[in-house]
């Protein structure tokens, strides 16, 4: 016991001292001595190494059980939270890739620079809009699925048919549809707008259609994802339960909303919440199609966070926006989960 106390309280002062020899030299107390903080990584993987090793020198068979979750555990820490903790360093500090004077704190001036800038409260208003198209998504997913579920002629190749879409990547389809077909001159869907009348075919000329067309390509895009989640939930109930609700006269608009829906909420719960994680991180069509325009009407908070890094090099205010916008999305899921938990187990 005191063998493996002494290898654990050893290492961890070895790699407090690094930590805090190195934090000392970026401020220029101590001589740098090194010059990326590598030494900071070898100090934790030597503390790590202790850990383990002591786990078995203090409780034998118990301790070889830690080791198949501890080193897990240990790496999550490591890829998740040390990066946070950097990232929380640079969102309070002015660095700008352009700028020669390097990472200077600068307390809550970011804070207030977020507080007054409306291009950023614009794109988390479009994030709402984008957010709220989900429900739309989910319906068309949920036809296109009972549809693919019924007995209906070559239902293999309609499958194949409409996941192709989940396959190509966001980019692609940007390019294919968004810069191709509906280029306003020579895209074959504004040549087809043009022959049914109307005159100057823009689809991302105002703000309302360009953020229209931006939903319509991420829904083409993504449909058919939560289609096959719903697809597989619908194959999975027996159906011995429809077939008895049949039996006592139900309808079939009646066994879908008293029998198949109520059946088919857990799935379509996972499926949306899947898609919303999904949505929240929209970015690539943007960045690809419109570049957040017309004056920041189709903006996603990642895209907008995108242009700050790379237009502007402004790491340390970029940051501070992920990290707010990443207590935004903890905060919604975390309610969405609780409503959907209260909705579905109510408590009298």
């Amino acid at each position: 016991m005191a063998l493996g106390r002494a290898l654990i309280w050893g290492s961890a002062g070895i790699m407090f001292a690094v930590f805090i020899a190195l934090w000392l030299a970026e401020r220029g107390t101590l001589p740098k001595f090194a010059e990326t903080w590598r030494p900071a990584l070898y100090a934790y993987i030597l503390w790590a190494a202790c850990l383990c090793i002591a786990q078995v020198v203090m409780h034998g068979e118990q301790g070889k059980r830690t080791l198949f979750i501890l080193p897990a555990v240990l790496f999550t820490v490591a890829m998740v939270v040390f990066p946070l903790l950097f990232g929380l360093t640079i969102a309070f500090s002015d660095w700008n890739l352009a700028s020669p004077d390097g990472r200077q704190f600068n307390g809550l001036d970011n804070i207030r620079q977020m507080w007054t800038d409306p291009f950023y409260w614009n794109a988390l208003k479009n994030m709402v809009y984008y957010t709220l198209a989900i429900l739309g998504e989910y319906v068309i997913a949920f036809g296109l699925a009972l549809l693919l579920n019924s007995q209906i002629r070559a239902q293999k190749f309609f499958r194949v048919a409409f996941l192709m879409p989940l396959m190509l990547s966001p980019v692609a389809v940007s390019w294919m549809v968004g810069k191709s077909m509906l280029e306003v001159r020579f895209g074959p869907i504004a040549r087809l707008a043009r022959w049914l009348g109307w005159d100057h075919p823009s689809f991302f000329g105002t703000p309302e259609i360009a953020r229209a067309t931006i939903m319509a390509m991420d829904a083409w895009t993504f449909i058919p994802f939560m289609m096959i989640m719903i697809l597989a939930g619908l194959q999975a109930i027996p159906k011995e339960v429809q077939e008895a609700a049949r039996v006592d006269g139900a309808s079939p608009i009646q066994t879908f909303w008293q029998v198949t829906f109520p059946l088919m909420l857990p799935i379509s719960i996972s499926a949306i919440l899947i898609r919303m994680i999904f949505k929240l991180k929209l970015a690539d069509i943007i960045i690809t199609v419109t570049s957040g325009g017309p004056g920041g009407a189709t903006d996603s908070v990642t895209s907008f966070i995108f242009r700050e890094y790379r237009d502007r090099s402004n790491v340390g205010y970029g940051t501070l926006l992920a990290m707010v916008y990443l207590v935004i999305i903890v905060i919604a899921i975390t309610v969405f989960m609780k409503l959907v938990d209260r909705w579905m187990n109510p408590r009298y």
